[in-house]
């Protein structure tokens, strides 16, 4: 992926690639915008090492998210290990890429280290075990991630999210040494795209599908129909299997099956320091 400079900006272009026909209104525009809309997953990676330091940077970019109350509820580990990062392909439904990337980032929700600021002082920490405190700490890891993602990109580099790491959230915290109250909420591949990874920008639903205005409004039902057309002729574009927004949704969210073992996690987070009340 380039660097984006104001010299590459298209608006019309970026919103187009972001939303086919449904092109919203143009609006304000500048090249951080530009870089926000490129932004496409990539599953094919160099082993190109990166700039000395860039791992410094995208945490000082994670570090400048927003964090609840100044909280920090959330930390980062940098896996380089070619056989940590192959253990934790394998515990991730076998994604190769995070073995391909020379970075692979694992964002965590984590209250160990400021249970650990309460028990040096003798505080009993009492919003510890509320559903509340976990969900900041996800949202907090979340928020930072993102930032540095952005911040990647912003340099050149390609990324991919990697949720499957909470197929086996036990088991990948004891690969990483995760003491009680840290548990990772997914990762994150960094690096160069490998030659022939061409992946584009896909299509969103259009913004009346998620925007409403004071009060929520639902969806008109004729969207769905029509992101379905846009969503199988990106697929036609890319020489992809057919996708179908609307089937694929059902048969995520339809059965439980598509959640890949992760309708225990409410029982495995608890075992891993995480009452969830």
């Amino acid at each position: 992926m380039d660097t984006i400079t104001p010299a590459t900006i298209d608006q019309r272009g970026a919103l187009a690639a972001r939303y086919g026909a449904a092109v919203p209104d143009a609006g304000p525009w500048n090249a951080q915008i530009a870089l926000l809309l490129s932004h496409r997953s990539v599953r094919g990676y160099r082993p190109d090492a990166l700039p000395e330091h860039t791992l410094q940077t995208l945490v000082a970019a994670a570090q400048s998210a927003a964090t609840s109350s100044n909280l920090q509820t959330w930390s980062v580990i940098a896996v380089t290990d070619p056989a940590k990062k192959a253990a934790l392909a394998r515990l991730s439904n076998n994604q190769h890429h995070i073995e391909q990337c020379p970075l692979f980032l694992v964002w965590l929700a984590d209250v160990a280290r400021n249970q650990q600021l309460g028990d040096a002082a003798g505080v009993v920490m009492e919003t510890m075990p509320w559903m509340e405190t976990f969900l900041v700490a996800a949202i907090d890891a979340a928020l930072a991630a993102q930032n540095a993602t952005v911040a990647a990109e912003s340099l050149g580099l390609s990324t991919v999210y990697i949720g499957a790491l909470r197929n086996n959230p036990a088991e990948v915290g004891a690969l990483l040494g995760l003491p009680p109250g840290c548990a990772g909420m997914f990762g994150l591949c960094v690096g160069y795209a490998a030659p022939g990874v061409t992946n584009a920008v896909k299509p969103r639903l259009p913004q009346a599908g998620i925007l409403s205005h004071d009060t929520y409004a639902a969806a008109a039902p004729e969207l769905a129909p029509a992101y379905d057309a846009e969503m199988l002729a990106f697929s036609a574009r890319q020489d992809m299997a057919a996708e179908n927004w609307s089937d694929k949704v059902l048969a995520r969210m339809g059965r439980l099956r598509g959640l890949s073992g992760r309708e225990k996690l409410s029982a495995v987070l608890r075992g891993m320091g995480f009452p969830l009340r």
